[in-house]
């Protein structure tokens, strides 16, 4: 009868759209850090512990009304005991862990072991309970209790609580952590050293009536300020044996300092890329829409510094750590990731439906952006892709990977062959771009009323002549696009200007034709 009430309850909960929502909004709420909602009551958790601390300190010399004390110890304790309870409630899901047990006992034709699925899910429980957060979370309640006057000092304890809602303070001590084996040493060390000259500076100490250390505890108390190199001064050895035990403390205090200034600064040096890492992931989170260029080379850096010079956000992905250093020196946002990797994604927490406005994929392989291309539309079906294409072969399994265009760039070179043909720079250029040669470089430049009119007859100079190819001109009033213009060819305001040629040559004419044509 109990065992089929629990499983009708658990199937219930289970089958509950409502039910389901209402704990993953708390889940999400406590729990997950990329929730939008999250950091909101985070800063609110901070307040209640920054006010509670503040009127404990307050209390101590001056009159608080009762107004604040009952805030202090019943409505902020209130609220800490709700979460407390929320944390444990979301911690494990109960209603699962009953219904796996079920299945489990009538697969194998025994009754329903009800009592063995709530001992699990109890001792699921205190593994919450027992654990370092949730008993500082305990803690910080026992001030709820303020008949207790002895408990509200456990306000202080509301002060740890800061480790679970500031990133920075989790992150430290995560770093910390991975270096657990190097602290647990130098805490044996220490603790070694401290015991040892407790004890032989109590025997050298203790019987002289001039000296102040008496007790064990004052020898444990000497020894402790000394081996961190404090030094009060409160207490100091009087006899020459003492002065001897002091001064190889001192030189150990020396040691241990060392030791764990190199163990916190080999932690952060260990850890400084995986900072760097989950801060451009932040960044990315952050950004409302943005392109994602999966692959980085010579073409993905044309293509980002266009976008970034329209005004554009780009995110470039690659699994080549080398091409993602060269790109965040360009000054680009790039993370170090497989892009044809659904995990990936998943871990720089991008939302293709509403951050990305396309994906651009410009990997050295054609099989590769085929995986991105099947990655991506896994997760999305509407989001633009566009890919390279290296060998025409290739094209048909572009398509049906998804691919909504794919541009084949030996019919771009030959297009652009076929409109300089005759001129002295076509083959170098045609090179370059079939190599993607940075050396060289296709730039636009928008005219105004006076680069129109100094335009051809500063492209006829000798500077430029033989060496920079003036491309196309899109002409704004006719919407029409020239190749290859002639000089006798009307431009004017707002016209487009496509030109080819190296980077300061490109620099050099556009200088020029801005400085000569206003003299």
């Amino acid at each position: 009868m109990i065992g089929r009430l629990i499983v009708g309850i658990a199937f219930y909960l289970q089958g509950s759209a409502r039910y389901r929502h209402v704990k993953k909004f708390f889940h999400n709420l406590l729990e997950n850090p990329t929730y939008p909602y999250k950091k909101f009551f985070d800063y609110v958790m901070m307040a209640f512990i920054v006010m509670s601390v503040y009127i404990l300190v307050r209390h101590v010399k001056h009159e608080v009304s009762q107004d604040w004390l009952f805030f202090n110890n019943y409505i902020i304790s209130f609220v800490f005991l709700m979460e407390y309870l929320l944390r444990l409630w979301v911690y494990s899901d109960n209603s699962k862990a009953i219904i796996e047990q079920y299945e489990h006992d009538i697969f194998l034709q025994r009754p329903f072991g009800w009592m063995g699925a709530m001992h699990r899910i109890v001792m699921i429980k205190m593994g919450f309970i027992f654990s370092p957060a949730a008993i500082i979370d305990l803690l910080a309640i026992m001030p709820f209790f303020h008949e207790m006057r002895l408990l509200r000092v456990f306000i202080l304890f509301r002060v740890f609580k800061l480790f679970r809602y500031a990133k920075s303070l989790t992150q430290f001590v995560s770093i910390l952590a991975s270096k657990k084996f190097e602290i647990f040493t130098l805490g044996v060390f220490a603790s070694v050293i401290i015991t040892v000259s407790s004890v032989l500076i109590y025997v050298m100490e203790a019987n002289n009536p001039e000296s102040r250390i008496n007790t064990l505890f004052d020898a444990f108390y000497w020894s402790v300020v000394t081996i961190f190199t404090v030094g009060y001064g409160d207490f100091v050895p009087v006899t020459d044996e003492g002065r001897v035990v002091a001064m190889v403390i001192i030189v150990a205090g020396i040691a241990v300092i060392s030791f764990a200034t190199s163990i916190v600064v080999s932690a952060f040096t260990e850890k400084l890329d995986e900072i760097k890492e989950d801060k451009l992931i932040d960044d990315v989170s952050k950004i409302d829409q943005f392109y994602l260029i999966c692959g980085y080379g010579p073409l993905a850096y044309q293509v980002a510094h266009r976008f970034i010079k329209n005004g554009k956000q780009v995110v470039i992905v690659d699994n080549n750590h080398e091409k993602i250093s060269e790109a965040q020196k360009e000054g680009f946002l790039a993370l170090t990731y497989d892009p044809s990797s659904l995990h990936s994604y998943h871990m720089l927490r991008i939302d293709f439906e509403s951050q990305v406005i396309a994906a651009i994929l410009l990997q050295e392989s054609d099989v590769l952006n085929v995986y991105t291309a099947l990655t991506i539309r896994e997760m999305t079906k509407k989001v633009p892709l566009l890919s390279i294409l290296l060998h025409h072969e290739n094209r048909r399994k572009l398509t049906l990977a998804g691919i909504d265009e794919v541009v084949y760039t030996q019919e771009l070179i030959g297009l652009m062959s076929k409109e300089v043909s005759g001129r002295p720079v076509a083959f170098e250029v045609i090179h370059a771009l079939r190599s993607e040669n940075s050396g060289v470089f296709i730039e636009e430049i928008i005219l105004d009323k006076i680069m129109a009119e100094r335009f051809f007859d500063m492209g006829k100079l000798p500077l430029f002549h033989k060496r920079l190819i003036i491309l196309g001109v899109y002409k704004q009033t006719s919407q029409s696009f020239f190749f290859n213009p002639s000089s006798s060819l009307m431009v004017a305001a707002g016209d487009v200007a496509i030109v080819v040629g190296t980077r300061s040559l490109i620099d050099e004419f556009k200088v020029l034709i801005r400085t000569k044509g206003r003299r």
